[in-house]
């Protein structure tokens, strides 16, 4: 079999796993990521040199729990109904815990962008890559179920439409930079990136993310204009924290020394590899969702 048809057939099956869990219910959703997150960490460990067993449990546990606690509250609140106020309580215990994980998310995600300026680390300590684990890889998927539920209840249409924009903005990129691309964005980490294809990467997303508002969102007719003002920031964040996700993978997979995270997807690497720009923005995307609530 050649590549371009392993490739193919990779890529098709991954979608097609990625769209099933997310249309049917919450539940499958939920059980898909946690198994994309337990690759992750598996092939994070290869590329840092981690104890795969204990990070993997740490992992799980964490994700479990704190999604059980956020998503299932409504079942585990409703024999406390008969207490005064408890719904309200818990909702501020829940709010505040996001907020919590979201500031240590964010500290973690700005260790990760100085790190890829440090030209001259060839390797990790063994506290940083404890530090990445949490906040680059696990809490991130965390909020990736997060930002699905919006302000409300499940809405499968907002995590597609966010993958929309990023393989939007990956496919684009890859082709405006392979055609015309001649400035090197970050050579040093990522030799084949150019300003070209990353800009290109972003006029295309934020088309996408008009289609989005306009086709697939559908919002009332009253809340249009802001609906699109809304998927094309969403756009912008995707573009540039998704390219820095990726250069960040790529800083990683550098001084490990391999061409990819892992090989469980023939001729696209591992799930790290996928999912490198979803991870990274979604505590961006989960935070300019609260400024939207805290504004509106």
């Amino acid at each position: 079999m050649n590549e371009t048809l392993k490739r193919t057939i990779s890529g098709a099956v991954y979608i097609a796993l990625l769209l099933t869990a997310i249309l049917f219910s919450t539940e499958s959703f939920i059980i898909l990521f946690g198994l994309f997150l337990i690759i992750t960490i598996y092939e994070f460990c290869n590329l840092v040199n981690l104890s795969k067993v204990f990070s993997i449990l740490f992992g799980i546990l964490l994700y479990s729990s704190i999604l059980l606690v956020s998503h299932y509250n409504k079942e585990t609140t409703s024999y406390l109904n008969t207490t005064f106020n408890s719904d309200l309580v818990l909702n501020t215990n829940i709010q505040q815990l996001d907020l919590v994980l979201l500031a240590v998310t964010l500290v973690i995600a700005i260790k990760c962008i100085l790190f890829l300026f440090y030209d001259n680390i060839q390797s990790v300590s063994t506290s940083s890559k404890y530090l990445y684990l949490l906040g680059y890889i696990v809490l991130p998927f965390i909020f990736i179920v997060k930002i699905s539920f919006g302000t409300n209840d499940y809405n499968p249409k907002i995590i597609l439409g966010l993958f929309i924009l990023i393989w939007t903005n990956d496919t684009f990129a890859y082709l405006v930079g392979k055609s015309m691309g001649k400035h090197k964005l970050f050579e040093r980490v990522s030799p084949k990136k150019t300003i070209e294809g990353f800009i290109g990467g972003v006029v295309f997303a934020a088309f996408a993310g008009f289609l989005i508002s306009k086709l697939y969102i559908q919002p009332k007719p009253e809340f249009s204009s802001k609906s699109i003002l809304i998927w094309t920031i969403i756009a912008l964040i995707v573009s540039i924290f998704g390219t820095i996700g990726d250069l960040i993978e790529s800083k990683f997979k550098r001084i490990a020394g391999v061409k990819d995270s892992g090989s469980i997807m023939p001729g696209h690497g591992g799930i790290l590899d996928r999912l490198d720009s979803v991870i990274f923005v979604a505590p961006i995307i989960f935070l300019f969702y609260q400024i939207l609530y805290y504004v509106s």
